[in-house]
C-alpha cells in the first residue's frame, strides 16, 4: 500500500519545484490508490479506475466522517482559468489525512 505514499512524495517534490499543478494531481492520484485498496477490501468493485471518479463516489460514503467527505470536495475542486485553486486547501495535507484514514478503515 505504499504506492499512495509515492505519490504524496512526488507531490511534495512538485511543490518544492514550484509545480503546484502537479503537486494536485500526485495528490489526487494518492487518494485515489488508497480509495482503491479501501474499496476492494470492503469487498466492493471499484466503479472506475479514475481518481477523480473515485473521489466523487467516496463523498457518498456514509462512514466517511464530514470533515473527510470535506477533503473529497476539496480533491475535486475544478481549478480556475489562472490554474489556481479557487478555495484555501492543502491538498497534499489533505489527501495524507484521507489516505491514513482510509487504510486504517
Amino acid at each position: 500500500m505504499n504506492n499512495y505514499i509515492k505519490e504524496l512524495e512526488q507531490a511534495q517534490k512538485a511543490r518544492e519545484r514550484g509545480n503546484e499543478g502537479q503537486a494536485r494531481v500526485c495528490a489526487r492520484r494518492a487518494t485515489g490508490i488508497a480509495i482503491k485498496d479501501y474499496l476492494t477490501r470492503k469487498g466492493i468493485q471499484p466503479p472506475s479506475v479514475s481518481a477523480y471518479d473515485l473521489l466523487n463516489y467516496m463523498k457518498e460514503e456514509p462512514l466517511l466522517p464530514p470533515d473527510l467527505k470535506l477533503v473529497a470536495e476539496h480533491l475535486t475542486v475544478r481549478v480556475t482559468e489562472e490554474f489556481k485553486l479557487p478555495i484555501d486547501a492543502d491538498l497534499i495535507a489533505e489527501s495524507r489525512q484521507l489516505c491514513e484514514w482510509l487504510i486504517k478503515n
